[in-house]
């Protein structure tokens, strides 16, 4: 997966953005050592450490690390994976949004976490669930199929409740609130809304076609989902998001 900063800040900024209830979630405290984990360009590393907590924005893109750095100087920002960052302390809180479902090795991630807070942390997140884009996912490989184009799969993890619940249980969390929503999503620049989003989130998922096979499916999708997810100048993508707040025994 290629990142495209400038065209995640200016075209999806709404990503972020919806993060910002997430941070209520999180009340973060002054004097409270936080990572932003899969923090992408910085701006919610930056309202958490409005708060007086100390924060660390963590993402596996070198691209979002570097505007990152660009738009908050005086702020830390480190490349690293979510299922091998390293800390020299353990901290009091892992925050993350929009950003553990590109993490298909979950457990790995959240083994991960865990070592990363100290006793009495906590693990604030939300994320794609179960059902996540299910008409573009359902779509887009369908029509990936009909054309012949084998071995493609989307690379996005989104789980149910109890799976995930149980996950964070099985590496020894203590989850005190869990939900999944539904939250239809409307994208900016009318009628191109919806070929940014396909551009920027599932380069991923097609980056075995050649440029013009690429254009073509993505073409396809929008034809077939226009009558589904458009409505009066304006796409709507059906988003389900799941929310968590654990804490380390």
């Amino acid at each position: 997966m290629k990142w495209h900063p400038t065209l995640y800040d200016g075209h999806l900024s709404f990503v972020w953005k919806y993060g910002e209830s997430v941070i209520e979630l999180l009340d973060p405290q002054p004097g409270e050592r936080i990572i932003d984990l899969g923090c992408g360009t910085g701006h919610l590393t930056a309202r958490i450490a409005d708060t007086g907590a100390q924060v660390q924005g963590i993402d596996s893109s070198a691209e979002m690390i570097t505007v990152a750095r660009r738009n908050y100087p005086h702020l830390c920002f480190q490349v690293a994976d979510a299922r091998s960052f390293e800390l020299d302390t353990p901290v009091n809180a892992v925050f993350s949004n929009a950003a553990l479902h590109w993490v298909t090795e979950a457990e790995t991630a959240v083994s991960q976490i865990t070592r990363s807070l100290k006793p009495g942390g906590r693990f604030v997140a939300e994320f794609g669930g179960r059902n996540n884009v299910r008409a573009i996912t359902t779509t887009l490989s369908h029509l990936l199929a009909e054309k012949g184009y084998s071995g493609l799969k989307h690379p996005w993890y989104f789980p149910s409740i109890g799976e995930y619940a149980c996950l964070l249980e099985k590496v020894g969390l203590k989850v005190t609130y869990c939900v999944l929503f539904d939250r239809p999503t409307a994208l900016d620049n009318g009628d191109e809304g919806f070929t940014i989003w396909l551009q920027m989130f599932t380069d991923g998922w097609l980056s075995g076609l050649s440029p013009q096979e690429r254009d073509g499916v993505i073409a396809g999708t929008i034809d077939r989902l226009k009558p589904q997810l458009y409505q009066d100048g304006q796409w709507y993508l059906d988003y389900c998001r799941i929310q968590v707040v654990a804490f380390k025994p």
